[in-house]
């Protein structure tokens, strides 16, 4: 058998169907896994009679690869990714590439980068995302690390990953060092954002419409054939009407407790770290929070009281007004990843092509959907946009939902119906469209109690001063900084 394209080390889920597409676009692909009965039974069942070599050790995965060698990790994230780059390092000559598959956090891949190019080799981290429908029939790829090895490792990415309809793949460089996992993190945050939402209309929809399963299940196909056209929408369309053998809806049969493995969770602390208001997202990592407490909430629901009234308008308009709130909030969602983004590429040097990003979201991910093409258009129109909001298409998209969007949450909160993230998406557009915020008042209050100091609206920015408020405080300020 002639030598591999590529090798993949992890034969979970992810990594057996990323070397089946792999081959079946026509590459040879190497494999290894640590547990070495995984490759032989890989090799004799699903990748049999195929152009997959299985390897029983790091030494013979080398020896068994076109150079430069390229060597893809499909492994849990965190110290499993380092002790394999050691592993791997030893075999490998000058030149060759490690590529970090996994959902590693972008700062280990900054440091990954910087490790592995001290040793004469290069460093892909990528962000691949899709599930094990997506790895195997076409993946959104999202790579960053070492430039120069972009034009190695291009030519498989770019034909294994997702296509648009007109034939761009959703694959591109994203940029230096750990740029790839942190566009990744942030598609991840959007998730969150996005799943949470749906299920915010879907409780509205049951317990505030008293709908049933079948009537959303409709409602949700019907969505998903406009501008909501999306993976997710999709998907919720195909639980609510999902039984199991015995006819139970399975969707009623779910613990209402919701897991995470802390991407989501990453992308708010990011956004704390920068300085960047991801209000939504940060709100749907909260209401996952929330769900696992579920003792604690059954106990509550004895204890708290709310609102017992019943939805009396007419619901026809109602469903028209949450389809809008949704999709305006959806809008708000991509707003604050895109400004994450901004501020991260500022931060870390980072030469992201926004547009692009948008383009390699277009298929094959989890958040995929119509809406990205926009986002696409909005960025060639005007690569320096400062805020999605502020393109003409999605200012008047957000405006022509506002009405609909103020009269779902306020409908939500009169029935006592949590909305965490559509109702903060909704506060998130006040406060951005508010010339004047009241932190004037909240400076006045941190130099009253810690001479803080404060900036004036009749003096140029950057001078800050300080009042003695209680008549005994002295002149002495605090020092200016901002974390």
């Amino acid at each position: 058998m002639s030598k591999a394209d590529i090798a993949v080390i992890g034969l979970a889920v992810m990594g057996e169907n990323l070397i089946l597409n792999m081959e079946s676009k026509g590459f040879t692909v190497a494999c290894y896994n640590r547990t070495v009965s995984k490759v032989d039974d890989f090799v004799n069942g699903r990748a049999k009679g195929k152009n997959i070599i299985g390897c029983k050790s790091i030494k013979e995965l080398a020896a068994s690869l076109k150079t430069p060698r390229k060597v893809m990790l499909m492994v849990k994230a965190g110290a499993p990714v380092d002790a394999f780059i050691d592993q791997v390092l030893e075999v490998l000559d000058d030149g060759d590439i490690i590529i970090d598959g996994g959902n590693s956090h972008f700062p280990d891949t900054i440091r990954r980068v910087e490790y592995v190019e001290g040793k004469g080799k290069l460093y892909i981290g990528t962000g691949v995302s899709g599930g094990e429908e997506g790895a195997l029939k076409g993946p959104s790829i999202m790579p960053g690390g070492s430039p120069k090895a972009w034009e190695a490792v291009k030519p498989i990415f770019q034909k294994i990953s997702a296509q648009t309809d007109s034939g761009e793949p959703c694959c591109e460089w994203v940029g230096q060092g750990g740029a790839g996992h942190f566009v990744k993190m942030v598609h991840n945050g959007i998730e969150y954002g996005d799943m949470q939402m749906i299920c915010e209309t879907y409780q509205m929809m049951k317990q505030g419409l008293g709908m049933t399963n079948h009537q959303m299940y409709e409602v949700f196909a019907q969505w998903n054939e406009g501008k909501l056209d999306s993976y997710l929408v999709e998907i919720t369309r195909d639980i609510l009407e999902f039984k199991d053998e015995q006819g139970r809806e399975v969707v009623d049969l779910i613990l209402d407790t919701a897991g995470q493995k802390g991407t989501g969770k990453w992308t708010a602390i990011a956004a704390l770290d920068l300085g960047q208001p991801l209000t939504l997202i940060g709100e749907a990592v909260f209401a996952r929070c929330l769900s696992a407490l579920k003792e604690e909430r059954v106990k509550a629901s004895q204890i708290l009281t709310g609102p017992a009234g019943k939805f009396d308008g007419d619901k026809k308009a109602f469903l028209e007004d949450l389809k809008e709130a949704l999709y305006a909030s959806k809008i708000i969602s991509y707003a604050q990843g895109y400004q994450l983004m901004f501020a991260a590429a500022k931060e870390y040097g980072w030469n992201l092509n926004y547009g692009g990003i948008a383009l390699m979201w277009r298929g094959g991910c989890i958040i995929r959907s119509v809406f990205l093409g926009k986002i696409k258009d909005a960025f060639e129109k005007n690569p320096k946009l400062e805020n999605l909001l502020l393109d003409l298409f999605f200012k008047d998209a957000v405006g022509n939902a506002q009405q609909s969007w103020r009269r779902v949450v306020t409908t939500a909160v009169k029935m006592g119906i949590p909305m965490p993230a559509i109702s903060s998406a909704l506060m998130f557009y006040d406060g951005y469209r508010s010339q004047r915020l009241p932190a004037n008042l909240l400076q006045g209050q941190r130099d009253y109690f810690g001479a803080h100091t404060y900036e004036r609206v009749d003096k140029p920015r950057g001078e800050f001063f300080h009042t003695n408020w209680t008549g005994h405080g002295g002149t002495t300020a605090s020092s200016t900084y901002t974390v």
